[in-house]
């Protein structure tokens, strides 16, 4: 008898339900990811977070298979970022803001899709800025944004299509950063 051991995982997708563009109702969204053979698949808000569990594989090709399967339902192109749990948990510990003192809508993750450098935000003021702060991380950016996300100018700057150049970048507030891993915990 083979005993497989599953990898559960996070599909992060971009810009969905807001704005009224791209709607994506989390039942159809479930079914979808159901359909292309995954397990144990749960969506968390209406935001675009959907987690599963898989026979392994990488975080590319799940990503590749769900932006299909969506463009195939939906019609519209979303791009998607699928991040297993040991590297949404290794993201969570390694914050350098204070997570524990802050409250969530305080401290988001811009989770990307590749590793980028300080050169790419060598240009952005940061003094300018403050308290709003931020940091780069595992193909994450951390932001402190003291007075929540919309309110924010060095969030605006942050997601300026230039400064985000050839990348798929998407947020997420800190209690869904802390769901995420949750969610994506493996299970027995």
């Amino acid at each position: 008898m083979t005993i497989t051991r599953y990898v559960r995982f996070a599909a992060l997708l971009r810009g969905i339900n807001v704005g009224g563009n791209k709607k994506v109702p989390m039942a159809q969204l479930r079914s979808l990811v159901e359909d292309l053979g995954y397990a144990d698949v749960t969506t968390y808000l209406q935001s675009g977070n959907v987690t599963f569990a898989a026979d392994g594989g990488d975080e590319a090709g799940h990503a590749a298979a769900v932006e299909r399967a969506i463009a195939d339902t939906f019609g519209f192109a979303v791009d998607v970022l699928v991040r297993d749990h040991a590297y949404l948990k290794a993201v969570m510990d390694a914050c350098p803001f204070p997570a524990a003192e802050l409250e969530g809508k305080q401290l988001h993750v811009t989770y990307l899709s590749r590793q980028v450098d300080a050169e790419r935000y060598a240009h952005i003021d940061l003094p300018a800025y403050a308290p709003e702060d931020f940091r780069i991380g595992d193909r994450a950016l951390y932001l402190y944004v003291p007075d929540g996300l919309g309110r924010s100018k060095l969030a605006e700057q942050l997601s300026r299509s230039g400064v985000n150049k050839g990348l798929i970048a998407t947020s997420r507030n800190w209690n869904t950063v802390v769901k995420l891993v949750e969610l994506t915990r493996p299970r027995p």
